[in-house]
């Protein structure tokens, strides 16, 4: 695997899945949520109650530093969310340093 500086981007990605009848308290969480300075966020519902939250941070630092606070928003929305499995429980989480970056229609 290539190594990258800490300067490099980092992001993290949540999969979730809402219990029946709560996604619009969910949704309205969400948006309520104070997120990282830090941080740009992307929400978006992949399916009738599935849903993926994308976080980009300026480093590594940068996301382990706001880890407290993204927990203490799951913990506030925990009651929200159907158990994905056994072994992930109620979110898929995956983080990483981004390795390409196209912003083609941003600029």
């Amino acid at each position: 695997m290539t190594s990258f500086s800490s300067i490099m981007s980092f992001l993290t990605s949540v999969r979730t899945i809402v219990k029946e009848g709560e996604v619009e308290k969910y949704v309205e969480a969400v948006r309520a949520w104070e997120a990282p300075t830090d941080m740009n966020g992307y929400f978006a519902q992949t399916g009738e109650r599935s849903f993926i939250f994308t976080g980009v941070f300026k480093n590594k630092e940068s996301l382990v530093a706001a880890r407290p606070q993204m927990i203490a928003h799951l913990d506030s929305v925990r009651d929200l969310l159907e158990e994905i499995s056994a072994d992930l429980g109620v979110t898929d989480p995956v983080s990483g340093p981004v390795l390409v970056e196209k912003l083609n229609w941003c600029t």
